[in-house]
């Protein structure tokens, strides 16, 4: 089995034993319980993320959640390894004031922010941030954005760019990042896999079964290969580990109960407005319906059906998670990002239950 590295979830949404949604025109309103956002609780879910062994945690970028870059470095000064993987929309700033924002954050944490490149898929949402590119418009200005940041990350003498959408007159930064911070990017229409094969470190996917995900491996892998690079795989999945199988199950049916027909009916017409190829994806493992969600052994579009993005969770016992993990890792994914409910508790179980496992392993 290859060398993995796990990363868990910062919910600057809020959190609850429950399902919390969000994005992709999916509403928050309604859930019940709701843990805030605070700084106090979101230092909890960093800490315990950190004592758990994980590498990094993920954090959110959108309208329905707290700013990803303040937030992670508030809770940075409370941790002393765990790295941050910062989200955000290159459409919102500038690429040159973006790599300096990267520079100043490893300065100031010790070299701890990895970036997820965030293109934005819905227009609506977007519009609101002032920006009314289309689509292929925004993958493309992502891809101008990657270039000169990249560039400026290199160092050496100011440049200029000029593309379709972004331009630079004499771009240079004072310092470069120490380390280079990974691109983590994601996306599954043909926009997306062009940038995805030119400038990501990783590409990430949400949690479909293993071999419809290798698909996506394979696709990325041969696009990245037609330019001489190689790149790793990531995917994003939630997580359900307890002693038993049986005991993981009840908490995955539990997550349910308070998901009314017409709560699903009302999220899912939301989701499947989204512009998001991947969105799309999901919903059709989980079919808008409550039943018959397990769509591979071990693994529930459960989440789904109220949830925009991930959609998915690995459900079992920490030995069946764990192996369910290795058969991912067999079709050439390295890195999990995850999450649970609440992603305090959910550290533990997978931290004390399933690591352990890989780790014997290997």
């Amino acid at each position: 089995m290859p060398d993995l590295k796990f990363h868990w979830f910062l919910p600057t949404n809020g959190d609850s034993r429950g399902i919390v949604s969000g994005g992709h025109g999916a509403d928050i309103s309604y859930t019940a319980g709701q843990r805030e956002p605070s700084l106090a609780y979101l230092r909890q879910v960093a800490q315990a993320a950190e004592f758990n062994g994980f590498e990094a945690v993920l954090t959110p970028t959108g309208r329905w959640c707290r700013d990803s870059w303040l937030t992670t470095a508030a809770i940075a000064q409370h941790t002393e390894r765990l790295k941050f993987l910062v989200a955000f929309r290159p459409g919102s700033l500038s690429p040159t004031l973006g790599a300096q924002m990267a520079a100043t954050y490893q300065q100031i944490t010790g070299g701890r922010l990895e970036l997820n490149i965030v293109t934005g898929g819905e227009a609506a949402e977007q519009r609101a941030y002032g920006d009314f590119l289309d689509k292929p418009g925004r993958y493309a200005r992502t891809g101008e954005f990657l270039d000169v940041v990249s560039r400026l990350w290199e160092g050496g003498e100011p440049f200029d760019y000029a593309g379709d959408h972004l331009a630079v007159e004499q771009a240079s930064l004072a310092e470069v990042p120490e380390p280079r911070p990974n691109i983590y990017f994601g996306g599954s229409s043909p926009e997306a896999g062009e940038i995805a094969a030119r400038h990501a470190d990783v590409y990430l996917t949400w949690g479909e079964p293993p071999q419809q995900a290798k698909k996506k491996i394979d696709w990325i892998r041969s696009l990245a290969a037609e330019r001489g690079r190689n790149i790793r795989f990531g995917i994003r999945l939630h997580t359900i580990s307890r002693d038993t199988s049986a005991e993981a199950w009840a908490v995955a049916e539990g997550l349910l109960k308070n998901l009314s027909p017409e709560l699903i009916a009302r999220q899912q017409s939301a989701l499947r407005a989204s512009e998001s190829t991947g969105q799309r994806r999901m919903l059709d493992l989980n079919g808008g319906s409550s039943s018959d969600l397990e769509v591979h052994p071990g693994l529930w579009a459960g989440v789904g059906l109220v949830r925009g993005g991930a959609g998915t969770s690995l459900v079992g016992s920490h030995e069946e998670v764990a192996d369910l993990i290795r058969q991912y890792a067999a079709v050439g994914f390295e890195e999990f990002v995850l999450s649970g409910y609440p992603c305090l508790e959910e550290a533990y179980w997978f931290g004390e239950g399933v690591r352990p496992l890989l780790r014997d392993a290997g």
